[in-house]
């Protein structure tokens, strides 16, 4: 993308920068870095120092947190127009990232450079209730997460995760494990435990759901 894409593209995800002024944003726009990487890349790892606030344009980004056995549960995922709420805590609180940032497919993002971030946090108002709304938004995310984990048996959690992504779901066992803080064997078994019912048919990296309305009935609290 050139310049002007980048502004245009900017302004039309993160509507908050039209309430800026226009030579905050093409400051923004000059100082950013746009950074593109291919699906599967590490783009910030657990212990390690944040070096800017990301804003996502294209692609999907997923944050796990990872045991030391190996296991991982998905805190969240960001998306174009979100931003990481890890990213924003870390530069405000002068932290190291607690969590891992995986592109899950290839992404485009600008990254504001810390002290631009907190030059528009000081200054700009609008700028600063997005960072604040940003904690919110996410912190409930994040409740919602620790209380499915909590209190909620995998069976239920793995029936509204499929319903979540609609008709046909495409993914593995393993990307579903993940999601839900769980390991592969356990998800396929439920999996397969969902086909004898007659609830979804398995396939290759995909899942056909047949009867919605026998996932629902599992995943009610």
């Amino acid at each position: 993308m050139n310049t002007l894409e980048l502004k245009s593209r900017l302004l039309q995800l993160f509507p908050v920068f039209q309430q800026l002024p226009g030579a905050a944003v093409d400051e923004i726009v000059r100082a950013a870095a746009p950074r593109q990487a291919a699906a599967g890349t590490i783009l910030f790892e657990a212990a390690s120092p944040c070096t800017g606030f990301p804003m996502l344009l294209e692609g999907s980004v997923r944050v796990v947190k990872t045991a030391p056995n190996g296991r991982e549960v998905q805190l969240y995922r960001v998306t174009p127009g979100d931003s990481c709420l890890l990213s924003s805590s870390c530069l405000l609180g002068g932290s190291a990232y607690s969590a891992t940032g995986i592109a899950e497919t290839a992404v485009t993002l600008l990254a504001l450079p810390p002290a631009l971030f907190h030059r528009l946090l000081a200054e700009h108002k609008p700028f600063r209730d997005y960072v604040f709304g940003l904690f919110s938004e996410r912190l409930a995310d994040l409740m919602a997460l620790v209380e499915a984990v909590t209190f909620h048996k995998l069976d239920q959690r793995l029936a509204a995760l499929l319903l979540g992504k609609g008709e046909l779901v495409r993914a593995t066992h393993q990307s579903l494990a993940d999601e839900l803080g769980s390991v592969r064997e356990m998800v396929s078994r439920l999996l397969s435990n969902f086909q004898d019912r007659g609830w979804v048919e398995l396939g290759r990296e995909q899942i056909r759901i047949n009867d919605a309305a026998a996932l629902r009935r599992l995943a009610q609290p």
